[in-house]
């Protein structure tokens, strides 16, 4: 994703970041379930007020999510307000894993409101002896409240604390449940999270007919926008069919006329997850390698296929949750395939008697790869569900994937010598890498020689720091004469750098580009990264407004995405916005940096023949004093952060290789479906 940042406005990013770690700290409070009913304290030095017993503010019941939604959904951004209709989906989803629903269906309605309906059990309607109110009701008004903590509801669920709905009602003007059971239909109405009347009967339906219907709208004074994102619902619900395996989940989109449905249903589960996830690649051999089993009550599932890149993907998940950092699954999945394999390729004599192993990194060249496991106690390392720390899912996995892939290599013989010879290849391929990694390493972090190509800036404080990668001499030259010397450096590349996804490490170290780079930037790359090193804290890609500089720029985001990930994930990188227009009309000049932009500009100042309009075709066409002024000024310009969702790796993956891959059609589907996402492309 990629967010505008103005960077004139420092006040707004220094609170995003303050949201942020709030966010990080409450989800981690929220997982070890510590949150409940929550205490505000009020600040002692607020405004000269006294701070005694008084002062001490007590939240009930969903108050706390009203006051701090940030706590329990991570943002009040985008970003959390589609987690509302994860939410809900979830639950519905741990209903398709008890193996009772078979069906959901997620619709945008036309008022942008959602409505989530699915054919499981239904939620109870009886009255909860404890609280003396139907058991719905306790679910959407009570924080930690359903069946997920051993009462007999779920033996699996990716919902582990009972907050989901109840947070859902709380941060929405108003929520309706309608539930089916018994041939009747119950249904009841919040309205931020506070009961409209008590549970009633609405109507009838088939005896043998049961579920739940939810339909919410998100709170205006929440979030900061209210409008859903068809393709970022379209991406998850995807991945979701992809997991549960038979699960039919359809999307609609009420907004459009005709309304827009899509259907996701995978009888093969995540065998299909790695076919759609190859589509962009040449399979190495035509069959999936697919093991399933049970081993100490953790239900093993794992995917994968080799492809004629050079890049691992691989993906795991715990209760149908994606956990970005891995964990123990993870670990014994390497395990067994590392062992595997090189009993495989011994006994076979692919690797003589003094021949070293393959390692991990050799046979996962290439691999895509989905690793999935189902848990009742799942235990997640850090409490931020990104690394599954329990012991006996790595042996669970290890032993399936051993046993299994010892059967599937005895007998695909061809498949198994493809995979072994395309190991060794990137173990001879690896040992030429270290040389020249050697060498990169000696002049970029034993040295202090920097590139020659590199204006370098004077201030050496990382965080007053930024550098621009520019494409050729003639926008390098304006962009050195324009820079604040003080804190702007400027690296020019020449062309088009190499394309990292059809390249293996060994060719990446010997580009001179990409060299150049590594070397300025400080961090290393691989393992030997250390973003403690990071000589700039932006990053700026600043390339032509026309189809070759959005080429370049996602060649280098390609590198960056896939040898240091982390500037990316810690924000350090950002798209310059140069502008396309420049209108000139009585000595008075604007910069436009859309079509719309410049059509609101002349029907500002008027359509007639005194305008002077400018097209850029490239940076290198701005003076000095214009790029200072339109793109690299930090009071006036405007920056594209580059970010990416965790939660959607498997299909940023996919992206980068269907557009950095070799296959035409999978490249022309994505640009004819993303097209209206895209702005200003000059044909």
């Amino acid at each position: 994703m990629i967010n505008n940042d103005n960077n004139s406005k420092l006040d707004m990013e220094q609170t995003q970041e303050e949201t942020d770690r709030e966010g990080r700290a409450a989800l981690e409070a929220l997982k070890a379930g510590s949150l409940g009913d929550s205490v505000d304290t009020v600040d002692p030095g607020a405004a000269g007020g006294d701070y005694g017993a008084d002062q001490i503010q007590i939240l009930e019941g969903l108050q706390a999510v009203r006051k701090r939604p940030g706590m329990y959904i991570g943002s009040t951004s985008e970003k959390g307000l589609h987690h509302l209709v994860y939410e809900i989906v979830d639950n519905a989803v741990d209903e398709a894993l008890a193996g009772v629903c078979s069906h959901i269906i997620v619709e945008i309605n036309r008022d942008n409101s959602i409505t989530v309906t699915e054919n499981g059990r239904g939620i109870p309607v009886g009255i909860n002896h404890k609280t003396g109110r139907p058991a719905v009701e306790v679910v959407f008004t009570v924080l930690h409240a359903g069946g997920k903590f051993g009462g007999g509801g779920y033996k699996v669920s990716g919902g582990l604390h009972g907050v989901g709905a109840s947070v859902v009602n709380a941060l929405s003007t108003w929520l309706e449940v309608e539930i089916s059971h018994e041939g009747k239909i119950y249904k009841q109405r919040y309205e931020r999270g506070d009961v409209c009347y008590d549970l009633k009967e609405a109507g009838t339906c088939a005896p043998e007919k049961t579920g739940t219907k939810v339909t919410f709208m998100p709170d205006p004074t929440i979030f900061e926008q209210t409008v859903f994102d068809f393709n970022t619902l379209k991406i998850r619900l995807r991945e979701t069919a992809f997991l549960t395996k038979n699960l039919k989940i359809t999307l609609r989109d009420f907004r459009e006329f005709p309304v827009i449905e899509r259907v996701f249903h995978y009888e093969g589960g995540i065998k299909e997850f790695v076919t759609y996830l190859n589509r962009s690649n040449e399979a190495l051999y035509p069959q999936i390698i697919y093991c399933e089993g049970k081993r100490d009550n953790v239900y093993v599932e794992v995917a994968m296929q080799h492809n004629d890149s050079y890049n691992e993907s691989c993906f795991s998940f715990v209760n149908n949750i994606i956990t970005p950092e891995g964990g123990t699954h993870v670990s014994g999945f390497r395990s067994a395939i590392t062992k595997t394999f090189n009993n495989y390729a011994r006994e076979n004599k692919i690797l003589k008697e003094k021949d070293p192993s393959l390692t991990g990194d050799d046979i996962r060249e290439g691999l895509t790869a989905i690793i999935s496991v189902k848990i009742e106690e799942p235990q997640f390392e850090g409490q931020t569900k990104q690394k599954l720390g329990n012991s006996e899912a790595r042996s669970a996995v290890d032993s399936v994937v051993s046993e299994q892939l010892t059967y599937f290599l005895e007998q695909n013989p061809q498949a198994a010598k493809a995979i072994c010879e395309k190991s060794l290849l990137a173990q001879r391929a690896r040992e030429a890498a270290r040389k020249a990694r050697n060498m990169t390493r000696k002049s970029a972090l034993e040295s202090t020689t920097l590139p020659g190509k590199l204006a370098d800036c004077t201030d050496t404080n990382p965080e007053n720091c930024e550098i621009f990668i520019v494409e050729g001499d003639s926008a390098g030259g304006s962009a050195k004469t324009a820079r604040s010397r003080a804190t702007q450096a400027i690296l020019p590349l020449r062309g088009k750098i190499l394309n990292v996804e059809k390249a293996r490490e060994d060719r990446i170290y010997g580009n001179a580009e990409i060299k150049a780079m590594i070397t300025a930037f400080g961090t290393g790359i691989h393992e030997d990264f250390d973003i403690s090193k990071l000589r700039y804290h932006k990053i700026i890609i600043m390339t032509d407004a026309d189809v070759d500089g959005a080429h370049i720029a996602t060649l280098m985001l390609t590198f960056l995405y896939r040898f240091m990930p982390e500037l990316i994930k810690q924000g350090y990188v950002y798209l310059a916005t140069p502008p396309l227009y420049k209108l000139e009309k009585r000595n008075k000049v604007w910069y436009a940096y859309t079509d719309e932009e410049l059509a609101g500009i002349l029907n500002e100042v008027g359509r007639d023949s005194s305008n002077k309009i400018q097209r850029y075709k490239g940076l290198g066409e701005m003076d000095a004093d214009q790029l200072w002024e339109t793109t690299m000024d930090p009071d006036k310009r405007v920056l594209k952060r580059v970010s990416y969702d965790e939660d959607n790796l498997s299909e940023i993956n996919a992206v980068f290789a269907t557009l950095m891959g070799d296959k035409v059609e999978p490249r022309r589907e994505f640009i004819e479906e993303n097209a209206k996402y895209a702005e200003n492309i000059d044909t």
